[in-house]
Formats: C-alpha cells, structure tokens, sequence
C-alpha cells in the first residue's frame, strides 16, 4: 500500500482572536499533562462516488470547517509560551493531504492493517514531544474508490481524551451543519480558573519511558466476552463495568507476567469533570486527569473480583479525599497533599516498582463523529513503545472493547500467552 503526501498546508482560525484573548493559562492539571502528541484515527466508507470532485469537496470542506472551529478553540492554533501558558496567536494547524496509491480502506479496515494505521498521522509524531511548532496536526487521507480517513493529532497540554472527542465532534458538526454549529460550539476555557497553581511553582509534564526496547500489541475483548467476565465476578462486585473487569483482567495478566508480581501497581487514570463537586460539563477544554492507585498486595495470586474490587475502592477514596475538595476553599491544601501523596506513590520501594498506567476512552462517542459522509467504520489510536502502557476505546458495535498494551519485549511474551486472557479476548498483529 503506496502513500503519498499531495499537499501540506496551515490552517489558520477563520476569524482573529481577540486582543483580550491572546494568553491561555494552563491549569495546574494541563501543567502535568506529559509533552506529547495524543493520536486519534476515523476511518470512513465513502464507496459510491471516487471521482475527484468528490475528493475536493471532501478535502475543502473539511479545512473549511477545520478554520471556522479553530475560531472557536483559539488556543489549539496558538503555540506554546512557556511551562504555564499558550499564546494564541493564530499560527495555524497543521493540515496535511495524503493519498492511498494503492490498496482500500477495507483492507486496514476489515484486517486491521496497523502498519498503515501508523502513516495515518503527520510526519509520524504519534506519541511524540508536543513542545515546539503547532499544537494540532490533522491529515486526510484518500483512499481508491472513496473511503478516508482523518487523522488527529493534539497536544496533551492542551486536552485529554475528553476534550480531543469533543472538539473533533465540533468540527464535524460544523462540516455537516456550519449554522447550526455556530450556535451550539461552545468550549469553555476555564480550567486555569478553577485549579490555579496558587503559590505552587510551575509543574513539569510527566514523562513516560518509551523506545524500541517496547512492543505494543492490540487486544480485542467482543462484547459476548466482556459480559462473561462480568457475570464471573458479578456474586461478589455488584453491577461491574465493561471497563472494571476488562481492566482487572490486563492488570492480572501483567501481574503474572511480572519479574515481581508482589511490586506492581497500577495506576488508574479518571476524568475529574465528572468526580469534583458539582460536576463540570464535559464541554470545559484541557487534560481534566488524575489517578488513583491500585496495588497487586501480597505474595498470593489475586483474584479478579479482588481486582475489581480495589479498583472501585481506591477510587472512592480518591474522590472523597482530594476529587471533591476541589472546586471549593479547600482546593489549594487539597491539591498539595494530594501532590505530596502522588510523589511518595510513586517513589516507594526506593522506585522500583513495576508501574502500570492504564487509560480509558471508553464511553466517549467516537462513532457519532460524522463530518457529513456518516459515522466511522472503524477509530483507533497508533502504536505507541511507551513502557507499561494500556489504552481502550471502545469498539464499533456489540458492547466490546479494543486495549493497546505497551511492555518490555520479555513480559509481552509472557503476556501474550496467558490462557486466561485468551479465553476472553484475542490479539490481532503486533502494532509495531
């Protein structure tokens, strides 16, 4: 499958920004948000009609509603200022337009053809530093006879999932509806606000290790699975989730798989819009994240529903100790204990844990992103070599769930064969 890049161009918001809004403050949670590029791929059917003004009208209107939502999330086409701010200066996004030469859109689609999924992104910085240059980075590419697919890239700086999902649904509202868009668009930047770093110190980004000493894999649990799994554990955890159980069961496996299985810990990430009290509306723009941890316990192999109960555990008691404190006078001695607590989290065991951090995009409504030409047939993420890594979105139909896994070469070995995990869900090829 050939790939060439046909056009390369910056798209700029379709109106200025406002003098008054030329400085973006990041929150204290953006601040500690890793420096990197989050990457999201819709692949899109589009069989009838492969004529080339068919493909010019799928490409200009997409920039042209690219522009008009940049207008309204400015900071995305700003640059980075420093540690604690973006100056949004209308720079632009970065918009690139690709053609498939050679092969279909159901070939990646129905086989799950990774390696083209990887030249989905521009100039391949899936995962990479987000420090430097623009913020967003988009390509389109055209496959024969019709199908495309979008590629997003977004500062994690700047958005979590949550944020990146609303945004790309805004900017397809506005291609299929640019009116009805104007009046329903509506992001709020108003974290800095809300969890200021008060007299805290700029904070740095977390890092992950990463590099070609990791491999990635991508595990697909079918809907039938997870309800399996669900109903083994459901007489001792009331109502568990797709998420919980699917969840306990990676972190079981890597457990196993562990050189010490009695020092690993994983840790949990959460949305904080819906934990703070009140809640915030999913609508307010940045990397609203947090973690709670879970820890393996004890020499004894640990039971599933062990698992799915420490995980609701410990995040009850996130919440009611730090999640909840946050929106009021309490924030600022909340947020230093919580920050002194992460820290000794982290460095127990003189830091040598084996830490597993583990993400959800589940329940986010990727396959209601239409830009005009229908829903997605298939959204994914890219490969990542990130070390202890784990990432879901949920799948197309059915209830099931897709998990991208990042480990050292000789655990993934031992991962990949564990019986248990392979009773519940099937591994499709290496994603590297």
């Amino acid at each position: 499958m050939l790939l060439e890049i046909v056009s390369r161009e910056t798209i700029k918001p379709s109106s200025p920004t406002p003098p008054h809004l030329k400085i973006h403050a990041l929150s204290l949670f953006d601040q500690l948000a890793p420096h990197m590029f989050v990457p999201l791929v819709f692949f899109f059917r589009h069989d009838n009609d492969c004529s080339r003004s068919s493909i010019v009208v799928i490409s200009e209107s997409l920039k042209l509603s690219l522009s008009k939502t940049l207008s309204r999330y400015y900071p995305f086409a700003g640059r980075m200022k420093d540690k604690e701010r973006v100056e949004c200066n209308d720079e632009g996004v970065t918009f690139l337009e690709a053609r498939v030469r050679s092969g279909r859109l159901s070939e990646v689609v129905e086989k799950r053809r990774s390696e083209i999924v990887e030249v989905m992104f521009g100039d391949g910085l899936q995962w990479k530093e987000s420090k430097s240059g623009a913020l967003l980075m988009v390509q389109i590419t055209l496959f024969e006879c019709g199908g495309f697919a979008v590629g997003v890239l977004l500062s994690h700086k700047l958005a979590d999932m949550a944020t990146m999902v609303n945004f790309i649904q805004d900017w397809a509202l506005i291609s299929r509806d640019a009116a009805l868009g104007e009046q329903l668009v509506n992001p709020l930047f108003v974290a800095a606000d809300l969890f200021p770093l008060g007299d805290l110190p700029a904070m740095s980004g977390a890092v992950i290790e990463d590099g070609k000493g990791f491999l990635c894999h991508r595990i697909v649990f079918e809907g039938s699975k997870i309800e399996a799994l669900k109903n083994s554990v459901s007489d001792k955890v009331e109502n568990p989730s797709r998420v919980e159980v699917v969840s306990a069961l990676i972190y079981k496996t890597l457990i196993s798989a562990s050189p010490s299985p009695s020092n690993s810990l994983m840790l949990q990430t959460l949305n904080l819009r819906t934990r703070v009290a009140p809640p915030l509306p999913e609508n307010v723009v940045g990397s609203l994240v947090s973690f709670f941890p879970v820890a393996a316990g004890g020499e004894k192999e640990v039971e599933l529903h062990e698992l799915v109960g420490k995980m609701r555990d410990e995040m009850a008691d996130f919440c009611n100790k730090y999640a909840k404190k946050y929106r009021t006078e309490e924030w600022g001695e909340a947020i230093k204990k919580r920050l002194k607590e992460s820290g000794e989290i982290l460095t127990k065991n003189g830091g040598n844990q084996e830490v597993y951090r583990f993400s959800s995009g589940c329940r986010f409504p990727i396959y209601e992103v239409d830009f005009g030409w229908g829903a997605a047939a298939w959204v994914t993420m890219a490969a990542f070599r990130l070390k202890n890594t784990v990432m879901m979105l949920d799948a197309k139909s059915g209830g099931g769930i897709e998990a991208l896994v990042g480990l050292g070469h000789n655990q993934m070995a031992a991962f990949l064969q564990n019986q248990e995990l392979l009773s519940f869900a099937f591994f499709e090829s290496n994603c590297q």
